[in-house]
């Protein structure tokens, strides 16, 4: 009974949170196919470590702790997890209201080094603190401010460049 109630609990959190971990995925490695990968790991090790991470206080930050790290490591590793079978599948459309702006940004986002991309993504897009942001790195405030002003300052930098080569 008790492990019919903790697989329902583990069922309820993952079908509610699915899209919103497959959307910061994406935003740490530009591929829709491998963030699918990434928030299929992610899954697995929370429900492998179930009993201890449904008693954190805060569940949401420890899943997004383990996809940001599940990323990092995937980077770190000489060989790649992951593989290309067959042919490429077209992604998925997204509509937005200046398309070009949108995938100007993907495109600079995906170009910055795994550490600072995830720490981008941390800050910006999941609203976090640099104290939070540090937490779910396990590194230094000090280390997350610097990671984020020189991504910032990357992304402003390649921004600035395509804008004045679009002008042309």
């Amino acid at each position: 009974m008790a492990g019919q109630t903790r697989d329902a609990e583990f069922t309820d959190y993952v079908a509610s949170r699915a899209g919103w971990l497959r959307k910061v995925a994406y935003l740490l490695c530009s591929d829709w196919h491998r963030a699918d990968d990434l928030v299929q790991e992610t899954i697995t090790k929370l429900y492998t470590n179930w009993s201890r991470a449904s008693r954190v206080e805060n569940l949401d930050g420890y899943a997004r702790t383990v996809l940001v790290n599940t990323f990092l490591a995937e980077q770190r590793s000489p060989w790649r997890r992951w593989t290309r079978t067959g042919t490429a599948q077209p992604e998925q459309a997204w509509t937005a209201p200046d398309q070009d702006a949108v995938l100007d940004v993907r495109r600079a986002l995906a170009a910055l080094p795994p550490r600072q991309r995830a720490t981008v993504v941390l800050r910006h897009y999941c609203d976090l603190t640099v104290e939070q942001t540090a937490e779910a790195l396990g590194c230094s405030t000090g280390n997350v401010k610097s990671q984020t002003s020189r991504a910032l300052d990357a992304l402003r930098r390649t921004l600035t460049l395509r804008s004045m080569e679009g002008s042309r």
